[in-house]
């Protein structure tokens, strides 16, 4: 089966969060698999690539289209990489997305319209690379009319067209563009009312991917149920309703080549289940490149992500003083909201040898404080997935989560025989009371022990999410008559 990956990011050569690392991995497990797997991505103005450039096609301009290449790039152990090139609508600093004070571009719907747009022509007999996709696997709003124009190629031409599949990442994000642009992307006239793409007056990227593809996931079981209420929904709860019995939650794995702390070489000492005692030694570190107080009987909490209200941020910002009080210490690395941002740092500014906060985000330093942390803190008020607990299980780092969405999935209480704290809600009270059972727990070195290994026992990896995908690939191929072979 030939699968196009078509995606707005890849680590590591361009990762916002985690998209960017499901990019890197789930597609290698694909091919592990024996299906032929390209991934489809822009070349971004700063991307540096370890790999060999071993094709180039060009692409025309087409109406409103600008000319473009495509180049295939071999990477060694994963699949073809395939640019976007396009200097014009690619090569620019901030992220993929806005510049670097934060404001998404304005051009953004004709920028991820072309990704798109050539997405499902490598989906169609006019693939220029003399390979075609029997499924075009989209990712998010950015990928969100590759499903459209691939229904579009299906009605004009009745010729082999590939299926597509959009997996939804992140609801809250829909790529929004004035209707007005509907004809310079090309999207039919048919397929721009409320049927369509329109969301209250706008085109929406990732409206278009629901109504027009194939098949939909999204990156936990939860989070599938959770996106068809009003509360999660994001104003498409009644589109996935609709849609329902074509949507399907499929948990994230998490890369073990990269996050495993028996070959970890970002960490300060490799360890294991049988081999926990060697954690403490990154303890240590992780408190000295900290500047903290070298304390082994003080545990030490650990945050890892964006600085948002979404993630619950607010909570641990306003519980830091209480956790000091209790004995604890906290490392955080993330950026974000301003005011969260202040809040943590006047924290540590108050607890100089308790509380550290590094604004930004450093990848050493992340593996650093999943290793080195007692505990692992992410009260988030929705997570579609969310990676870092799945992470922190793997390092013996007990995450104390809230019970929503793949943090459900993949989160077991300790009482229950789990590796990890889940709080009773999304509310400061709630956290609290988790931070102060996990403080409890963690006195009792043989309690906290089996807590620690429940986690570390699970397998998080993404040979069974890859599988799962496969079905779904296998299943939309033989509605639509292509007589794929299982």
């Amino acid at each position: 089966m030939n699968v196009l990956f078509a995606t707005p990011e890849c680590a590591p050569f361009v990762k916002t969060g985690g998209l960017g690392d499901v990019s890197a991995a789930l597609p290698p497990a694909l091919a592990r698999l024996g299906a032929d797997v390209r991934v489809l991505m822009p070349a971004y103005g700063d991307m540096r690539l370890a790999g060999e450039l071993v094709a180039t096609w060009s692409l025309p301009a087409a109406g409103d289209w600008p000319a473009a290449q495509l180049l295939q790039v071999h990477r060694s152990g994963s699949p073809a990489l395939l640019l976007l090139s396009c200097p014009g609508l690619y090569a620019r600093g901030g992220s993929p997305y806005g510049d670097a004070g934060g404001q998404d571009f304005a051009d953004n719907a004709r920028r991820f319209g072309l990704l798109s747009r050539v997405a499902a022509l490598l989906g169609t007999t006019a693939s220029p690379c003399g390979w075609r996709a029997d499924v075009v696997h989209a990712n998010d709003w950015p990928c969100g009319l590759a499903p459209l124009f691939l229904r579009q190629a299906r009605e004009a031409t009745g010729a082999p067209v590939a299926a597509g599949v959009l997996t939804v990442h992140n609801l809250a994000f829909q790529g929004l563009f004035p209707l007005a642009a509907c004809e310079a992307l090309g999207v039919a006239p048919a397929h721009r009312g409320i049927d369509g793409l329109e969301f209250w007056g706008q085109g929406s990227m990732l409206k278009a991917g629901l109504q027009f593809a194939d098949a939909i996931t999204t990156v936990s079981p939860r989070y599938a149920h959770e996106i068809q209420t009003e509360a999660e929904g994001f104003g498409l709860d009644g589109v996935l309703r609709a849609q329902a019995p074509r949507l399907q939650g499929i948990l994230n794995g998490i890369d073990t080549a990269v996050w495993d702390p028996a070959t970890d070489a970002l960490i300060t000492e490799r360890y294991g289940i049988g081999r926990l005692e060697a954690k403490a030694v990154n303890k240590t570190a992780l408190q000295a490149a900290c500047g903290l107080a070298p304390r082994r009987d003080r545990p030490l909490f650990g945050h890892v992500g964006r600085l948002t209200g979404q993630k619950g941020v607010d909570l641990i910002a306003a519980g830091a003083d209480a956790l000091v009080r209790g004995g604890a210490q906290l490392v955080v690395l993330g950026s974000g909201e301003p005011a969260l941002q202040a809040a943590l740092s006047e924290a540590a500014a108050r607890h100089p040898t308790h509380i550290h906060v590094h604004l930004g985000f450093d990848e050493t330093l992340a593996h650093q404080i999943v290793a080195g942390a007692d505990a692992f803190l992410m009260p988030s008020r929705f997570e579609p997935c969310g990676l870092t607990q799945m992470y922190s299980q793997a390092y013996g780092t007990p995450p104390v989560v809230t019970p929503v969405g793949g943090l459900a999935d993949t989160v077991t209480d300790a009482l229950s025989g789990g590796g990890g704290f889940v709080m009773a809600g999304a509310t400061q009270q709630a956290f609290d009371d988790a931070v102060a059972r996990a403080l409890s727990l963690w006195a009792q070195p043989r309690r906290w022990r089996a807590i620690q290994r429940a986690g570390m026992a699970r397998d998080f990896g993404w040979d069974a999410p890859a599988r799962a995908y496969l079905d779904v690939y296998q299943r939309v191929a033989q509605e639509m008559g292509m007589g794929l072979a299982p």
